[in-house]
Order: structure tokens, then sequence, then C-alpha cells
């Protein structure tokens, strides 16, 4: 049997088990499970690792898409990148095992954001909600699309952070894309959503929450009000576990 699983803690609102519970049934993918390791310290890893040695890959969630990087023998060019690693191939060679982190949220929210942008885009702004291991895989993307990127956290630290309250009406005016990389409005506390001025929100603006439960965030709720396109992290999620998969079967 090929073990897979998801690595974080806690993983009570976790995505991924349910995911490939239902895809290995209705592909008829009979030699693979796919189980929750919910580990109370990413020291653990190591001992997980060579203590299942049918386990071939592993997904990785809160608290661990960067603090899991010492404990990776290579990284992809990307993830080295962005500083955080979401997807882990585990290479089995005797009683040796390497393990090489891949960040598929990179694929996930890209393709995702694709269908939203009906034009090209030259040097528009974008504002990241959040300076956690998700924001970095979608600055990197935004950047690649030709986005300036804009950090919005509430201990702003760096050059290119700014904290919730100096984002203004000119700052929203300036922007076309603003995403939620924090947890804020995430079952269950659905009655949170990031701190914006969001009566300044116009169609002209899309907003993207990685949080899909709810379904529709408070955060979301306000930019439809305004007339913007919103759009949830669902697809995301669905996209990178498929690339997830894809990496853990390309022999």
């Amino acid at each position: 049997m090929r073990l897979f699983g998801l690595i974080g803690f806690p993983l009570s609102h976790s995505f991924s088990g349910s995911y490939f519970a239902a895809k290995f049934q209705r592909e008829g993918i009979a030699d693979a499970r796919y189980d929750l390791y919910p580990l109370s310290s990413i020291n653990l890893l190591t001992a997980l690792v060579e203590q299942n040695k049918e386990l071939l890959g592993l997904n990785v969630t809160i608290p661990y898409k960067e603090k899991v990087l010492p404990f990776l023998n290579e990284t992809e060019p990307a993830a080295t990148d962005i500083g955080a690693v979401n997807t882990i191939k585990i290479f089995r060679k005797g009683k040796n095992s390497i393990l090489k982190g891949y960040n598929t949220d990179i694929y996930g929210f890209g393709e995702s954001l694709k269908p939203l942008l009906k034009e090209s885009i030259r040097s528009e702004k974008a504002l990241i909600l959040g300076t956690g291991g998700a924001s970095k895989a979608v600055a990197w993307v935004l950047r690649k699309m030709g986005f300036e990127v804009i950090f919005v956290s509430r201990n702003p630290s760096k050059p290119d952070h700014i904290s919730y309250g100096m984002v203004s009406e000119s700052t929203i005016n300036e922007v076309r894309v603003i995403v939620n990389t924090s947890p804020a409005g995430m079952h269950p506390h659905v009655d949170d959503f990031p701190d914006i001025p969001y009566q300044h929100l116009s169609k002209k603006h899309i907003l993207y929450d990685l949080v899909y439960n709810p379904e529709m965030t408070l955060f979301l709720q306000k930019g439809r009000e305004q007339g913007a396109i919103i759009k949830n992290g669902l697809q995301m999620l669905h996209l990178q576990a498929e690339k997830s998969w894809e990496i853990w079967n390309d022999l």
C-alpha cells in the first residue's frame, strides 16, 4: 500500500483527507491511502518518515510550510525562491530516504486567478493581506504576472509591508487585486474579516480569499456588495492537490 498524507498542527480544518479519499474511490485507486499526521513539532517529521516505510509523499500545512525547509534534502527552484513548501516527495533508496520539497500553491493560485484577469497586466499593484507561508506563494505568482506587490501586516517590518491602518482610499484605488492569505473569516470565526476600507472597492477590483470554509466569507461578501469580482480558495485547493498527486506519481 502506497501511503501519502498531510502534516501540520492542528489538522481539524483539513481539506486534504476527504479530498484524496474521494479521489481514490472515484478513480478506482486501490493501492494508495492518505492519512493525517498532526505533528505537535516539526522535529517529529524524521521519525514519521523512518517509521512509515511505505510513505511516499506529504502535503504540508500550517504552521510548517516554512519550518519544514531544514528537514529537506532539496527543493525545487520556485520553492527555494519562495521559502515555503507545501508538498514533499519521498524517494526511498535502500535504507535511505531523500525528501524533496515543492510548492504546488503556486500552480493552484495562478491557474485559478488567470481566468479573472481578462486583459494583460502591466505594472499593476496587488495587496496581499497576511504574511504567512501561503502569502509568499501568492506574491511569487503575482510578481510573475507583472504585479507590484504590497503586503498588509499587523506588524509591518519590511519596506514592502504596510499596516492595516495604512490602507487608505488612495491605496485601494491604486490596486486591482486584493488577496486574503490570513485566516480571518475561516470557520468557526466566520464573523471576522480583514480590516480594510471596503467602501472604496469597485467593479475594477478582484478579491480573492484563500479561505474556502465558509465559501462566502465576510471579506468576499463585502467585496461583492461593492461590485468587485470575488473568488474563494476552493479551486486553488483542488488544483494544488492534483498537482501534488502528479508530483508523487511522476517517476
